[in-house]
Formats: structure tokens, C-alpha cells, sequence
């Protein structure tokens, strides 16, 4: 089966074309440009599904990052991916960008727990936890850096995520870093939504609400005619 790949969850735009029988990626594009994802996205996919060789009737699933991540940039992740999954008649599947970089972590780190962790501002992070077998034991949650400090430390976690450092230098303890990335690499999670097969429909993943709300004193009052 071909499956497509598709991640907005930070600044990337990112696709590839992943072949689960053999396990291998056969084309990718990624564009770095933190903003303008609905912009680029349907070209990006075109890109990735031409250096593949082959085209949407060759797709088994689509996989998609639903965050935590960048409130626009996961709605729009999120919508292609299940317009095309419908279009098509497959299945979209959801793949967390916390349990993306832990797989990521666990490639450089065999067999070890892993703590991704991603810095939400306010002095609080976006944290998972994966023992060393990969499986999910806390998660993923809103939590304070000394909450992230005594969980990795009760299991000498690897640390990963963009809260990685900041929770190292929190602590006088030589912890193993792996990725410090907000996301991680596309193929990656094409190989986690191969591995995971077809479940719910995928949803964007926040977990704290919007920084940004109106300000009442400038809303318009109705008109009644």
C-alpha cells in the first residue's frame, strides 16, 4: 500500500508518498516557511505524489501530524487530509507530532523511555511519555518543566521536542537529547500511520485553548432592523 504523508503541525508544509509493504519512502516535498500552509500545501503534495511516480488513484491512506502545533497550520493538515481520504474513499489517519519525534528520539536511543516535550509558552509545555517499548504511558498533556523533570528522571528518559534543552538546563542531571525540533521528519510519520492502520477520523490535538480571543470592548454590537 502507498501512503501519503502530509504535516503543517509548525513551519514546515511537508509531504511524502511512503511504501508500507516495503517499508520504504519513494518522494517527498517540504517547504520550510512558517506561515501560508493552505497556500502551498495542494503543490506540495504534487510535488511529493510526482516524485513518487504515481498519482491519488495509487494511494492506500493518507497520514497526517494533528499537533500539538500551530492552531491554523493542524486545521489545515487536518481538512486536506480528510477531503482527500473521502475523495479518494481510504482512510485518513492520525499521527500526534509528540509520538512523532518519541519514534524519532527512539531510533537515536534504542530501547529507551523517551519524553517529547514542546514548548506552549507560559512556562508550560506539551508533554507525552513512551516507555522503552514505544507505548504511551502519560499523555499527551499541558505540564510545568518540573512536572517534565521528575517524570524523566524517575525513568532516565531521552529528552525531544523543542522543550528538550530548557528542561536539561532546569535540572543538574546529564540527560540524552534527541531531536529539539517542533516537528519531526515526514517519513516518519508515514511509518507510525502505516504501523497504526485506519481508526478515527483524525483531529486536530489542542490542548490548550487559542492565546489570541477577542477583546469584548471591541466587538459590534447587532443591528436590529
Amino acid at each position: 500500500m502507498k501512503l501519503l504523508a502530509i504535516d503543517c503541525a509548525a513551519s514546515l508544509c511537508a509531504a511524502c508518498v511512503y511504501d508500507a509493504a516495503a517499508g520504504s519512502e519513494l518522494g517527498r516535498q517540504v517547504l520550510d516557511l512558517g506561515k501560508g500552509h493552505a497556500e502551498h500545501l495542494m503543490s506540495v503534495i504534487d510535488a511529493a505524489l510526482k516524485a513518487a511516480g504515481t498519482g491519488y488513484p495509487g494511494l492506500g491512506a493518507i497520514a497526517v501530524s494533528i499537533g500539538p502545533g500551530s492552531f491554523t497550520g493542524l486545521r489545515v493538515g487536518v481538512s486536506a487530509a480528510r477531503g482527500l481520504a473521502l475523495a479518494l474513499k481510504i482512510p485518513a489517519i492520525g499521527v500526534t507530532t509528540l509520538e512523532a519525534l518519541a519514534a524519532e528520539a527512539a531510533t537515536l536511543f534504542p530501547d529507551r523511555p523517551v519524553l517529547a516535550a514542546l514548548d506552549a509558552g507560559r512556562d508550560e509545555i506539551h508533554a507525552a511519555l513512551y516507555d522503552k517499548a514505544s507505548a504511551l504511558t502519560y499523555g499527551p498533556s499541558v505540564a510545568t518543566i518540573p512536572e517534565a523533570v521528575a517524570m524523566a528522571l524517575e525513568l532516565s528518559a531521552v529528552l525531544a521536542g523543542t522543550a528538550a534543552a530548557q528542561i536539561a538546563a532546569s535540572v543538574d542531571h546529564p540527560f540524552d537529547i534527541g531531536p529539539t525540533s517542533a516537528t519531526a521528519d515526514i517519513a516518519v510519520y508515514a511509518r507510525l500511520a502505516a504501523a497504526k492502520g485506519a481508526g478515527e477520523k483524525p483531529k486536530p490535538l489542542y490542548l490548550r485553548g487559542a492565546d489570541a480571543k477577542p477583546q469584548a470592548g471591541f466587538i459590534l454590537p447587532r443591528q436590529v432592523s
